[in-house]
């Protein structure tokens, strides 16, 4: 039997056998007796009489290891030009401060913090410093609308804010103290305390009695011990948005998640504590509470914290300079970013300067991995290239290439095969599971693995009605696919973006993967809009790399002609239009239902998360066209 087939069936059929042997890799102040429970509302719960402090596995652990002069954490800002360099013992003592600061501030174990702060160490000090008091952190991207921070706040009822006078992106700098001033007189719920750190680029203006000069009060305050908490204490709640529009506030407990996280590093990202491990995401995502901050400082190697983006900064060889000056081990990002590195350095020329040797695999998540953008990384860096699937509900990997247990075949479009701990099936509309190669609804089978969600913030009905009535004892993701005969599981999309021709269900999918092939194109995205005949027809809209010059209507005809010829006059694909960009959240997710709206002539709201608000005008134009 294959490594990965054993542990995946010891997973399955002793589940509790399983996660008690991961849980006994991290240091627990009381180790669980109690492995699997069901809480109040009947929901799986892992290690429920464990306490511990994420905190302490984080930092106090390797420090009392021996470890404390080993690198923590890099931070490396092209758009400031600082880089520092912070060790567990330096940065287990700054956290311990700041978590002295909020103490003597009122903040106490199961108090809730909203930190709104852009890419820098002192936000990932800010998670810390909640966890190591057993405060609930609820972490808002830097520069969301003061609207949609004062739905957070609300929801939340944080006893303070922490945050930065400013964000800084490419040739602009982001004031966060106005943002937050309005969000703060908008909202019903007035936190106590706005902790703002001074950066030097753009002071803020302390004018109110609540508001508190970070670095003043740091220097004042006493280090704080680590507050043991209850495997089930929440550790932070993360909003994602909901179909209403109203955004759910993913509830992540402490217990289950830094087992998830230890056992997480070894077996999907072979990582071992002397490697650098960099996810280029944000702490605004859920990829950045787990893969910057956590997961990496519990199992004790370096992770890197870049305030940056991959193009611009100062150029789309950002990425690979990065991995050259700190040794990156491996390398962790979504689709979009390669795209965009695609689409300014096409033939990847500034690729030969750097030395990647070091590097030993590229990651991908956050939106399905198309197989040109595959096939592009791969065949530039020479590097394996990694596609896995997991979402914010979910906190680590659904499915993917298990690196540290056995390195599989690569199937391009697909994230490999299920974790361990997660049993993954695909159901038609009555909940019967499908034949292979039929695509369906992905579910979880319950129990859930540690680490995922057990509830939603304050709203348990929400949560219940979300993701888990549709099928009877199934967790449901949200997104189509299909497991083919060797168990490899294809998403295709948000169930939304499957689409119905004449009665045909199609993915749109499918049809991007197609489309992205064509040399020309950098990017690109397929939506369904209405026809009174059919139902729905197909659009494309592409993005063409930097430098491309061709006349549009022969490089719609040659999309048209290639679809037609993959998937067949079903399709009914016979447009295609050249836009200058697509419009995206700041993760880098393609806004495509509300492009769908768009063309539909539907009325609209532009999301908070939208990352160029001008991007949908750019659409309406060549829409409208």
């Amino acid at each position: 039997m294959s490594a990965y087939l054993e542990e995946y069936q010891w997973s399955q059929t002793k589940p509790e056998s399983f996660w008690k042997a991961q849980s006994e890799k991290i240091d627990w102040f009381e180790s669980p007796k109690t492995i699997l429970a069901k809480d109040e509302n009947g929901i799986e719960r892992w290690f429920p009489d464990g306490q511990l402090n994420t905190a302490w596995l984080a930092l106090d652990y390797h420090c009392e290891q021996g470890r404390g002069d080993h690198i923590a954490l890099i931070y490396d800002s092209p758009v400031t030009l600082t880089k520092r360099k912070y060790t567990y013992n330096q940065l287990r003592d700054q956290v311990a401060k700041v978590a002295g600061m909020l103490a003597e501030n009122g903040v106490a174990k199961g108090d809730r913090v909203v930190i709104y702060m852009p890419m820098i160490p002192e936000a990932a000090m800010a998670m810390l410093a909640c966890a190591r008091l057993g405060a609930i952190h609820s972490v808002v991207f830097g520069g969301f609308a003061p609207n949609e921070l004062a739905v957070r706040i609300e929801d939340a009822e944080p006893k303070v804010v922490m945050t930065a006078s400013c964000g800084i992106e490419i040739a602009k700098i982001i004031p966060y103290k106005p943002l937050i001033d309005k969000a703060i007189m908008d909202s019903r719920w007035k936190p106590e305390k706005v902790f703002v750190f001074q950066r030097k680029e753009e002071l803020a203006e302390l004018s109110h009695e609540r508001d508190v000069d970070w670095q003043e009060a740091v220097d004042k305050a006493k280090p704080h011990a680590c507050v043991p908490v209850q495997s089930t204490d929440p550790l932070y709640i993360l909003y994602t948005s909901g179909t209403t529009g109203k955004p759910k506030g993913v509830v992540r407990d402490n217990g289950g998640h830094a087992v998830a996280m230890k056992y997480s590093m070894k077996s999907i990202y072979n990582i071992e504590q002397d490697d650098v491990f960099w996810a280029a995401s944000d702490v605004g995502w859920v990829v950045g509470h787990s893969y910057i901050v956590y997961a990496p400082l519990i199992h004790g190697c370096t992770t890197i914290l870049f305030e940056g983006k991959p193009v611009r900064t100062p150029d789309p060889g950002a990425f690979w300079r990065v991995c050259n000056e700190y040794n990156v081990t491996a390398l962790f990002s979504a689709p979009t970013a390669f795209r965009a590195i695609k689409k300014e350095d096409p033939d990847a020329l500034l690729l030969e300067k750097y030395d990647l040797s070091k590097l030993k695999t590229i990651f991908m998540a956050g939106e399905r991995l198309d197989p040109p953008t595959l096939e592009w990384v791969l065949e530039k860096t020479s590097k394996p290239v990694i596609d896995h699937w997991w979402q914010t509900e979910t906190g680590w990997a659904i499915a993917s290439n298990p690196t540290g247990i056995e390195m599989m075949e690569v199937k391009p479009g697909s994230a490999t095969k299920p974790v361990p701990g997660y049993d993954v099936v695909v159901l038609n509309e009555v909940g019967e599971e499908v034949p292979a190669n039929q695509q369906g609804f992905v579910a979880l089978k319950r129990p859930l693995p540690p680490g995922t969600l057990p509830t939603v913030w304050r709203n348990h009905d929400r949560f219940e009605t979300g993701y888990l009535s549709q099928f009877d004892g199934y967790y449901v993701s949200g997104d189509g696919g299909y497991i083919d005969e060797d168990g490899y599981l294809f998403i295709m999309g948000r169930i939304d973006d499957v689409i119905n021709v004449a009665g045909h269900r199609l993915s749109t999918g499918e049809m991007e993967e197609i489309v992205g092939a064509h040399p020309a194109v950098a990017e690109c995205a397929v939506i369904g809009i209405h026809d009174d005949l059919k139902g729905q027809l197909p659009l494309g809209l592409v993005v063409l790399k930097d430098g491309v010059k061709l006349d549009e209507l022969a490089l719609e005809g040659e999309l048209v002609g290639k679809v037609r010829t993959e998937i067949g006059a079903v399709a009914c694909f016979k447009h295609a239009l050249v836009v200058d960009r697509l419009p995206k959240t700041r993760s880098g997710k393609i806004l495509r239902r509300i492009i769908r709206q768009i063309a539909d002539g539907e009325a609209y709201t532009v999301p908070s998360t939208i990352d160029d608000p001008s991007s949908l005008s750019e659409i309406e134009r060549v829409l409208n066209h």
